[in-house]
């Protein structure tokens, strides 16, 4: 969606007239490797500043470099910051004076939202990419190559890893291709080589590795947001398993149990209301049995109140009225 023929990061690169731009998507989705491409791509230096590590003093030595770069060699230098959205105002600052007279082509990466997380002067000169969760076909392909690959992958040795471990893999790893290439590793470094050397993954082995491994979920970020989202939705949608899936994803992610119990007690009248008024009973009979029981015998109690809210008849007037 991003590099296909006649997209316009795709002819912006093809053209060599870059432009400064700010990547947003979840972890894993290949931001650096994609920023690194186009550096690669165009014959420019690469600098990688991490917001995470730096300040405004790394961020004047990197624009010293890419001044130095351009006076040896006549070259542009593609200045990459990763976790752009943790600098402050005052750093992001620093970039202006440099993006605007083309000292740098500025390439920022961010797992959040940029319109909230960058001041509008930086977001005025960049133009806003947005990269998506791979999908388990995508995932799969960047398994088979890490497999088959001799230079920079594991294809130097003979690995016997099933065709359904690996779907099993690309579905955990939800989206991110770090996180199912962190799990190909592990799972090769444990498994016990035969005699001559070959290793085999088998599903006790990926399940173990697996079990230690939680999805992906930011208790401040948009992840956080975007799955309570759609819990509520999928219960106002009256759509039992899609509720039920989000509500066991975002615990099994760390959610607190007790936010959970507060939110389902709010859909109870918000959403489903006087139509079936033993809904909000049955939310605040869950909520009080995760108090007293704690996890994870509480949240089955959750998991009642989540399924009977999905199956209830809905009704938001007591909510539109006092609104």
């Amino acid at each position: 969606h991003l590099l296909g023929p006649n997209k316009p990061l795709r002819q912006a690169i093809e053209s060599g007239r870059l432009h400064s731009m700010v990547f947003w998507g979840p972890p894993g989705t290949g931001k650096t490797t994609l920023a690194y491409m186009i550096a690669q791509t165009i014959h420019a230096q690469f600098l990688t500043v991490s917001a995470v590590l730096s300040g405004v003093k790394d961020i004047r030595a990197a624009i010293d470099q890419a001044k130095r770069h351009r006076e040896a060699h006549n070259q542009d230098s593609v200045l990459f910051v990763d976790e752009v959205h943790r600098f402050n105002k005052a750093q992001q600052d620093a970039f202006l004076p440099y993006v605007e007279d083309g000292t740098v082509i500025f390439i920022g990466a961010t797992t959040e939202n940029p319109s909230f997380e960058l001041n509008n002067a930086l977001l005025s000169r960049a133009r806003v990419y947005v990269l998506r969760n791979l999908d388990e076909d995508a995932l799969l392909g960047i398994v088979d190559r890490a497999l088959t690959d001799k230079e920079r992958g594991l294809g130097k040795q003979v690995i016997d890893f099933p065709l359904p471990l690996r779907n099993s893999l690309a579905q955990f790893a939800d989206g991110d291709a770090r996180r199912a290439l962190n799990v190909l590793e592990i799972c090769c470094d444990l498994a016990e080589p035969d005699e001559q050397g070959h290793i085999s993954i088998t599903s006790d082995l990926l399940a173990e590795v697996l079990s230690g491994t939680l999805r992906r979920f930011d208790k401040g970020g948009e992840a956080f947001y975007d799955q309570i989202s759609a819990l509520h939705k999928s219960v106002r949608g009256s759509d039992p398993d899609a509720a039920l899936y989000w509500m066991a994803r975002m615990i099994d992610g760390g959610c607190d149990p007790l936010y959970l119990a507060r939110r389902i007690a709010r859909m109870a009248s918000e959403d489903i209301g006087n139509a079936d008024p033993r809904a909000l009973q049955l939310a605040l009979n869950a909520w009080d049995a995760q108090q007293r029981l704690g996890s994870p015998e509480g949240e089955l109690a959750l998991a009642q109140a989540v399924v009977y809210l999905a199956c209830a008849a809905k009704s938001n007037a007591v909510y539109v009225a006092y609104k």
